[in-house]
């Protein structure tokens, strides 16, 4: 289930220290940091469709996502006025439905294999467990 591919790529970005971008949110640097080469492979373009999908879909599920807004470039913005309204909790529930969707479309179009790929490209210190690329 993405859902728990997410939670636990979410633990692992946490642990990293802290993400230095300006989100400043582990959920939220996990999806810039899928912005670079998801914006290679389908274009800008394609990436703001598909972090808008995942957003709409996670919104549902999560109100207070539905405020979030994405940049034309594939960026979010006002992620850290919202979080600050928010517990802790609520925040990190949020970031986790988000990135769950995101990996769950991901799968959709390119495949669970091609996923984890992308993945270990981008988070080579993560040492994906065969139990983690079967949660996709």
């Amino acid at each position: 289930m993405p859902k728990e591919f997410a939670r636990r790529l979410l633990a692992y970005e946490a642990a990293l220290g802290g993400p230095a971008e300006a989100n400043n949110s582990a959920g939220f640097c996990v999806c810039d940091k899928l912005r670079g080469p998801l914006a290679k492979l389908m274009g800008v373009a394609g990436f703001f469709a598909l972090l808008s999908r995942a957003l709409a879909l996670a919104g549902a599920e999560i109100p207070w996502l539905r405020e979030v807004r994405i940049k034309a470039d594939g960026s979010v913005e006002g992620v850290s006025e919202l979080e600050a309204k928010l517990d802790a909790r609520a925040a990190v529930e949020g970031e986790l439905i988000l990135v769950g969707h995101l990996f769950g479309l991901l799968v959709m179009l390119i495949g669970p294999a091609l996923t984890v790929g992308l993945v270990r490209d981008i988070w080579p210190g993560w040492k994906i467990t065969i139990a983690e690329t079967q949660a996709l």
